[in-house]
């Protein structure tokens, strides 16, 4: 999974391009979000390999939450001066403290892994520990060339617990990202609002039938069990679960505000968290799909 950030929808509205088309986008709030900690998958103590988290990284936190209404694991979680007997004990006994991010308690935590997926992170160069990680980042930016429009390059990216990432740091030359959020709770509704089923005949001879989804008879994984097969579409609940919408475009980045517009729709009402990370697309249409072609085009000449 690439690094990316945590923020809110703020809603949609449109952008006049510089070529003088309209562009519908949606705005998003990003960051500024601190790194809480850094998951490493081992450790050498002593003369041994110590297995830790078994896995790389970054842990975030998104907008501050009141002291007052955070439990006391949460608020140790980040704090570097708060004080318990069970610290106090590890320290006695010569146990090394992991670091602390030192900042107020964060309403939103979530992890973005740096060993898995791939993205625009180079597997092979993650290095994680308690303390920091280095990652080389890919990146695709536009050179105003006609003939060659984008030139990809890649730099090392340093992450250390308490670094607070904004939006100009992250999503420096991207040009599509993937969002993540959970779409708006429908209740519960039918098959045709849910499925988009068509209904049965609105004939004469039918009656009240026009919305139903059919004959369920024959759909039992075992006849006369009363079990339906799974994965079977009916009526029941409709939303209200997460959402990944791939390789929506970058109109523009608002680094001084931590604004981002993005063209196009996302899940989730304008307030709702979403989870940006530039897109992992490979094939037709992607970003490193522009500078493959360019590639081949070389070669063949």
């Amino acid at each position: 999974m690439s690094l990316g950030l945590l923020g809110y929808k703020v809603g949609m509205t449109q952008m006049f391009t510089e070529a003088g088309a309209v562009e519908p986008v949606t705005v998003l709030q990003l960051g500024p979000c601190p790194v809480l900690q850094i998951r490493y998958p081992s450790a050498t103590e002593g003369d041994r390999e110590v297995t830790k988290d078994g896995y790389s990284a970054v842990q975030l936190g998104f907008q501050d939450k009141p002291r007052r209404n955070a439990t006391r694991p949460e608020q140790g979680h980040v704090a570097a001066n708060l004080k318990s007997k069970r610290k106090e004990a590890r320290q006695k006994a010569g146990v090394k403290l992991p670091p602390k991010a030192d900042v107020e308690p964060q309403r939103h935590i979530r992890e973005f892994r740096l060993d898995k997926g791939g993205g625009f992170i180079d597997l092979k160069s993650v290095k994680t520990d308690a303390e920091q990680a280095t990652v080389k980042v890919e990146r695709i930016r536009a050179t105003g060339d006609a003939k060659k429009p984008f030139e990809a390059y890649s730099e090392d990216l340093i992450l250390k617990v308490g670094q607070v990432l904004k939006v100009g740091d992250i999503f420096k030359d991207v040009l599509a990202v993937d969002v993540i959020g959970t779409s708006k709770g429908r209740g519960t509704q039918g098959v045709m609002k849910r499925h988009g089923f068509a209904g049965l005949p609105a004939a004469h001879g039918a009656k009240k039938v026009h919305r139903q989804a059919g004959s369920t008879s024959s759909l039992a994984s075992n006849r006369g069990s009363g079990r339906p097969k799974k994965g079977l579409r009916r009526a029941g609940r409709y939303g209200n679960e997460q959402v990944t919408i791939r390789n929506l475009t970058v109109v523009k980045v608002d680094a001084e505000n931590n604004l981002m517009m993005i063209r196009g729709g996302i899940p989730g009402h304008p307030g709702a968290l979403v989870m940006v990370r530039p897109t992992n697309k490979a094939g037709a249409g992607s970003p490193k799909a522009k500078t493959r072609k360019q590639e081949v085009v070389a070669k063949k000449k």
